[in-house]
């Protein structure tokens, strides 16, 4: 299932890379979400060419419910022939129109998911597509992206996942049927709900359901080299997080990620302060401050920011090994950060415009 909202330039891309996939799905549903280009015209040429597998083309020029609305539509129409989503398949695979599988994503997905019946889900390691710049700040903000997506898909929570990814997960249809049985449907229609990925999977927690990642099940991303739209996307991600957290409280599910939300915020000030206290030394020195404690603290933070991205390479290495260019990446994400925490509790209900 993919749900898309004015991405003729880029579903493309994900249909082509479903269909060279080792293990090709029996049925692609896309459902054009709300779309005013050419989205549709695309997704049924594609439909057309020969030797690709069934694709169906679901239209929904007036969806209130946005993301969570048009899959629910999808899966509706799956079970409705069958009596239920079971009947109908035995996996879903959810992914974002924007974001392109690895070939052997499904053979992968399906063999982490019959190795064990408690799991609901497996969630995709994504990483961010290079080459998305104009200028030099595009390029930056570009490359900060793809070491945050690399550094998180290598050291995620495979026990407690916080969310299972909206650019690809993989879903066991009984316990996407047990969600519909317990609340009428999958994906909670609600205009606040902001993260209808991270909500789903807090909901197949909390009925009993296992969920995890795997290094080997990769996706490829987006990302968003304007800063105006990337502070829009984080802070619809954050705010909605927040929100969800908020509603449901602090429960075995959700603490893990108040705890890190929280010392995420803590160790931003702790950097800042640390590095407000060296420059203000260095100010009445007359000269960049040299105690050896400071230097070794500095190189300790150095190394240790380089080897925590090696799987990217040495480039990525270099540039975290610098320390600012990071730390004027973590500015920015403790704005939206910071700003999120503040809307959530002071403003009314978000929508997702």
């Amino acid at each position: 299932m993919i749900p898309a909202r004015n991405e003729e330039a880029e579903v493309l891309s994900s249909l082509e890379s479903l269909a060279a996939q080792t293990h090709r799905p029996d049925l692609i549903l896309v459902v054009v979400n709300n779309s005013t280009d050419g989205t549709e015209r695309i997704t049924r040429e594609f439909a057309g060419r020969p030797g690709v597998p069934q694709t169906r083309v679901l239209c929904l020029p007036d969806n209130p419910h946005k993301k969570a609305g048009a899959l629910n539509h999808a899966l509706a129409g799956l079970a409705e022939q069958c009596g239920d989503l079971t009947g109908a398949a035995r996996y879903v695979l959810v992914m974002d129109a924007d974001t392109s599988l690895h070939p052997r994503f499904v053979q992968r997905a399906r063999m982490v998911m019959e190795s064990d019946p408690t799991l609901g889900g497996v969630s995709a390691t994504c990483y961010g597509r290079s080459g998305l710049w104009r200028n030099t700040w595009q390029r930056y903000l570009a490359g900060m992206q793809i070491i945050e997506y690399g550094r998180y898909a290598h050291t995620r929570s495979r026990t407690d996942l916080h969310t299972m990814a909206g650019a690809g997960s993989f879903y066991s249809t009984a316990a996407l049927q047990h969600l519909i049985d317990a609340r009428g449907e999958v994906f909670w229609q609600h205009s606040g709900n902001l993260v209808e990925d991270y909500e789903t999977t807090l909901s197949l927690k909390e009925a009993g359901w296992r969920v995890t990642a795997n290094q080997y099940c990769v996706a490829y991303t987006d990302l968003m080299p304007v800063l105006g739209d990337l502070v829009r996307q984080r802070e619809r991600w954050v705010r909605g997080t927040l929100d969800i957290m908020r509603q449901r409280g602090w429960t075995r599910h959700t603490r893990l990620s108040i705890v890190q939300y929280v010392l995420g915020l803590l160790g931003f000030a702790y950097s800042l302060g640390w590095v407000a206290v060296w420059a203000a030394q260095s100010i009445a020195q007359g000269q960049p401050a040299g105690d050896p404690l400071w230097l070794l603290l500095l190189l300790a933070w150095s190394v240790f920011s380089a080897v925590r991205v090696i799987p990217l390479g040495w480039k990525a290495m270099l540039v975290c090994a610098l320390l600012l260019p990071e730390l004027v990446f973590q500015f920015i994400r403790t704005y939206w950060m910071g700003a999120s925490l503040w809307r959530s509790y002071t403003s009314g209900a978000a929508t997702w415009a």
